[in-house]
């Protein structure tokens, strides 16, 4: 497969399934004022600190407040980390391999990006905001489920997979980064209802509150954090997607489970042992907050060495999200 089309689907599937993390985030925050106590304040400025753009929006937006933090993760063309700028470069990606996806995954993409296009001419609102969020996931999970029924399931589908749970994995951690170090006030309250309800926040932004409730029967942060970074059977747990992005990566070289042969799968085999062989008082060892920085920066140097070693020579990029973009 040519370098160009493979690093196209590669990020065609990274801009949908960053699109649809960005839906979750926003929801689960507005789900989670309507808990809050009285006389609590609603926090927005967390949801900016997940996608990295936070010293972009102080610059460009200044106070967060629920409007602003709203507008600039949605429909903020001067975002490039928006919906709305995550679906055109998705659509651009998609159009650049257009001989080589189905005309059902190109009608898809299209379908989003117009349905995010027009809500963006119309403008949010509190009566449109849900129904919006909700059609941005939906149409992530059609996009998923169009690719896995008609896209041989051959090296294009493996880069796509890849580049969907990479961008997973990142965007699982980055949301219990900011639960576990910016949602609670104070340490007084872990523990309280109000924490309890975070969590259970935290648990629907990954659509895991209903698993975890069967496996575990009620809310523990240790359970909570295990469950989302060490689980190997649910989807978006960061394990699992470390398992089947490896899988995929495998597949791409042709290189057997255990070994390697180049950087990419030597950097993603080395991060996945890490959890395969670790439980959660590894993870919090040197704490929580440090082990996730250091799994993104990881993740991202394995981003880095896919790139290098399937697209190159490398285009002309921008960095979203702390990983390099096409």
């Amino acid at each position: 497969m040519l370098s160009r089309v493979a690093s196209s689907i590669y990020w065609l599937n990274r801009y949908i399934e960053r699109a649809e993390n960005y839906a979750r985030f926003i929801e689960v925050n507005l789900n989670l004022t309507l808990d809050l106590p009285r006389g609590t304040t609603e926090q927005w400025e967390p949801l900016v600190a997940t996608t990295g753009d936070h010293e972009s929006f102080g610059y460009r937006c200044g106070k967060a407040t629920k409007e602003t933090v709203i507008q600039f993760l949605s429909v903020d063309a001067a975002n490039p980390n928006s919906i709305l700028s995550c679906l055109t470069a998705a659509r651009q990606n998609a159009r650049s391999v257009r001989e080589v996806i189905s005309t059902d995954m190109w009608e898809q993409v299209n379908r989003f990006y117009l349905m995010v296009r027009a809500a963006a001419s119309k403008g949010l609102s509190s009566k449109n905001l849900h129904a919006f969020l909700t059609e941005v996931k939906a149409s992530s999970h059609l996009f998923l489920g169009i690719t896995d029924a008609t896209m041989s399931h051959g090296e294009g589908w493996h880069f796509a997979r890849l580049g969907r749970l990479l961008e997973r994995a990142d965007k699982t951690s980055r949301i219990l980064d900011v639960k576990y170090f910016m949602l609670l006030p104070t340490v007084a309250e872990v523990g309280t209802p109000f924490d309890i309800i975070q969590w259970s926040a935290l648990l629907k932004s990954a659509s895991a509150l209903e698993t975890y409730y069967k496996r575990f029967g009620r809310i523990s942060p240790d359970d909570v954090t295990a469950f989302l970074i060490l689980d190997s059977t649910f989807p978006r747990a960061i394990r699992y997607c470390l398992i089947k992005g490896e899988d995929s990566l495998h597949a791409i070289s042709g290189s057997e489970h255990g070994s390697y042969q180049n950087q990419a799968e030597k950097r993603l085999g080395r991060l996945r042992a890490e959890l395969d062989f670790g439980d959660l008082e590894d993870c919090v060892a040197g704490g929580l907050h440090e082990f996730l920085d250091r799994f993104q920066a990881e993740l991202n140097r394995v981003g880095d060495a896919i790139c290098e070693t399937f697209f190159a020579p490398r285009p002309i990029h921008s960095t979203i999200a702390g990983a390099e973009a096409q």
